[in-house]
């Protein structure tokens, strides 16, 4: 019989090849997170090999992910002009995410479900949802503007992590009705922080529902830093605690995004239940348009972030590639100016508001209460236009 000694060896060193060799440690070890984040191209667009395995996604895909992003940039900045005109209330800028915004979308099939937070008006559009109808929140007409359950795509949540909990309820449900939809729920890093993403990560992992999360980490909360509301050495490693497989991906790398993401879909379509990823990237623009982020960040910062650019990236790959051209470059460029210039149109109408809508889509069947009040209010409106 053969023995290790462990003497000379500290009680920590003993303690932790103990629990390495253990299968509770074997099992923590599968769902850790790649040391650096995952990436195909690095800042230039020029491959590197430091994906961990991830199959990079077809070329096809990769050109209508070039495709959606420049025309979702482009859809980004008109929205922030809209809010300097008076057209929309407030606009959350999305300028230098696009990689996750839109990476995350077409990683999904059409009967999968979106959980998009108030940032994700590009990731909506980017579903085919109609732009105007997309704004309708952030302009103040209505809570959702689009049907959400023809596009399976939940109303934009304002409340931080709060979708979480449906994101994994839905895909519990859908799983439970023998389907192999996912559920994808983006956040953003201060979400990570909220009593509802923990609960969600908990239930999404006890009942292996196929939930993915996508912790977009841009660095801020608002105003408020990464280390000054978490500890953790990576997001991605809440993940653990909870049994849910995690990854860190570089997400201003639009192919490392759209590869993670499609090895979470499929993890969740499989049977696995939930995965968690972050991506770190980064907002070029102001939380909203009424943010000051110069108060809080240094110009050396978002200059470092520009030349990151996720769309200059997968530019210069997919040109090294051969699958793109200056001729197919302008033909982008030009949909995504046509694309602005029917939303400015379109926006620049004033909408058609009835104060009767006030009672609308309350409850499922209006209490008598409610609907004493609408007649009431209807009979005032009929007797002023009288």
């Amino acid at each position: 019989m053969t023995t290790t000694s462990t003497r000379g060896k500290t009680p920590r060193a003993t303690a932790k090849a103990t629990r390495t060799s253990s299968p509770e440690a074997k099992a923590a070890s599968a769902l850790l997170p790649a040391e650096r984040p995952i990436r195909f191209l690095d800042e230039h667009g020029a491959r590197v090999d430091e994906h961990s395995g991830y199959a990079e996604p077809p070329v096809e895909l990769l050109a209508e992910a070039y495709r959606k992003m420049v025309v979702g940039r482009r859809f980004d900045q008109q929205c922030t002009a809209l809010t300097k005109q008076g057209r929309l209330a407030v606009y959350p800028s999305s300028h230098g995410q696009e990689a996750c915004q839109v990476g995350g979308v077409l990683a999904l099939r059409a009967d999968d479900w979106m959980f998009p937070t108030y940032r994700e008006s590009v990731a909506i559009t980017t579903r085919g949802v109609d732009p105007v109808e997309t704004l309708t929140l952030l302009r103040g007409d209505w809570h959702c503007g689009y049907d959400a359950a023809a596009w399976r795509t939940a109303p934009q949540c304002t409340p931080l992590a709060t979708q979480t909990i449906h994101a994994a309820g839905v895909a519990y449900g859908e799983k439970r009705k023998g389907n192999d939809s996912v559920a994808l729920a983006f956040i953003g890093d201060g979400a990570t922080s909220e009593g509802d993403f923990h609960e969600a990560m908990n239930f999404a992992a006890v009942f292996r529902a196929p939930a993915i999360f996508l912790v977009q980490n841009n660095g801020y909360a608002i105003s408020v830093p990464l280390d000054k509301q978490t500890q953790a050495p990576a997001l991605a490693y809440k993940g653990v605690g909870y049994g849910v497989r995690s990854e860190r991906v570089d997400g201003n790398d639009p192919v490392a995004v759209l590869a993670v993401m499609l090895a979470a879909v499929e993890h969740g379509r499989a049977g696995h239940g939930p995965f968690l990823i972050e991506a770190h990237t980064y907002r070029m623009d102001a939380h909203t348009n009424a943010d000051d982020a110069t108060r809080y960040r240094e110009p050396s910062e978002v200059d470092d972030w520009r030349s990151k650019d996720p769309i200059a990236r997968l530019g210069a790959y997919l040109r090294a590639a051969g699958a793109l051209d200056d001729a197919r470059d302008a033909e982008i460029k030009a949909e995504a100016e046509a694309y602005a210039a029917s939303l400015r149109e379109r926006m620049n109408a004033d909408p058609v508001l009835n104060p009767l809508d006030l009672f609308e889509h309350v409850y499922a069947t209006p209490t008598p209460q409610l609907a004493a009040q609408r007649a009431q209010l209807a009979a005032e409106l009929e007797a002023e236009n009288q």
